[in-house]
């Protein structure tokens, strides 16, 4: 059964469309190797048409992150990331900083 996988990672740190298409390629590169991304960047589509407060987004990204079987912290400051790292390890989910890491424990999982 493929693993899912939450990306965290920097969002309005910097150019927000820069930090969508990063964490869009990673999650692209997850489900060519078998993975199922959940990547809530791409919330960023739904907050142009309905925008929300902060909270409400993290509030539903965190409910997504208790589905995931696994965390991959993107580089980059974030605080919204850092609460759902927390949140991870609160689940007790692993948390990857790298995809290298990442794709040794998807190959173990196998």
């Amino acid at each position: 059964m493929p693993k899912h996988i939450y990306i965290a990672g920097p969002y309005t740190g910097g150019d927000v469309a820069v930090n969508v298409g990063k964490a869009v390629g990673v999650g692209d590169a997850l489900a060519e190797s078998g993975a199922v991304p959940f990547i809530p960047h791409l919330s960023h589509f739904w907050h142009l048409l309905w925008p929300h407060e902060w909270e409400f987004w993290l509030t539903q990204d965190l409910a997504w992150l208790a589905k995931c079987d696994a965390l991959l912290r993107l580089p980059g400051a974030s605080p919204g990331a850092e609460r759902e790292i927390a949140e991870a390890e609160r689940l007790g989910l692993p948390v990857f900083r790298t995809v290298t890491a990442l794709m040794y424990w998807l190959a173990q999982q196998e």
